[in-house]
């Protein structure tokens, strides 16, 4: 098997599977009730949510606020996701890049397009800056323009470069340990060591990356609202 076999999407008799490793985050969470007391995992999920939520929107305006059901519900998607992917024999979709660019590309432009319809002036004008020199003025227009539209390409690729190269390390490690255990058992009890740090790293970058792609897309919705 090849280190990359484990980022191809799974094919289970011809049919792709994408579209179940989607689909299954949204089984694991309880659904909220309409009672007026919930459980345990109710009640910290909701806080987790509203906390998430606010802190989210703090720096927004209130014309933003109403991408707040969707910037948070992308984020608990792509925890998930991410998350999930660290178990043995599971496929992580946000490592494929044309997953990644479709969840990015639209985001983007919807926030690019509110800009554009809400105020123009204001959202052409992050493309010079105040006081700029009159020679620097077109070098200046084509910079900004090539940084706008570099955008959702960045957001994807951070996504898919960072967990490919942490599963790629985990595979690497892991291998290593097993192939030196018979010839060196304490070389790769310490390579064990080193996988279990790693895997906690993993855990975190797994979350930290779901909440940058989240961060930054709501950077980008406060500029143009």
């Amino acid at each position: 098997m090849s280190f990359f076999d484990q980022f191809m999407s799974p094919v289970y008799l011809g049919v792709p599977l994408m579209a179940l490793a989607l689909t299954l985050p949204w089984i694991l969470y309880p659904t909220p009730s309409a009672r007026w007391l919930n459980n345990r995992l109710l009640t910290l999920q909701s806080w987790f949510i509203n906390r998430f939520t606010q802190q989210l929107l703090l720096p927004l305006n209130p014309g933003g606020h109403k991408w707040a059901t969707l910037l948070t519900s992308l984020m608990i998607f792509l925890i998930t996701l991410n998350m999930l992917g660290l178990l043995p024999y599971t496929f992580t979709p946000t490592t494929q890049l044309s997953l990644n660019m479709g969840l990015a590309v639209p985001l983007w432009l919807a926030t690019v397009i509110i800009g554009m319809r809400n105020q123009p002036t204001h959202a052409l004008g992050h493309l010079l800056p105040e006081g700029t020199p009159t020679l620097l003025i077109p070098v200046l227009i084509i910079i900004e323009t090539i940084s706008l539209f570099i955008r959702p390409l960045a957001l994807g690729v951070r996504l898919t470069a960072n967990l490919t190269a942490g599963h790629l390390l985990i595979q690497l490690i892991a291998t290593a340990a097993f192939v030196l255990l018979p010839l060196m058992p304490t070389v790769a009890i310490l390579t064990t060591i080193l996988l279990f740090l790693l895997t906690l790293l993993e855990v975190a970058v797994a979350m930290i990356q779901a909440y940058v792609f989240v961060l930054l897309l709501s950077l980008y919705l406060q500029e143009n609202v």
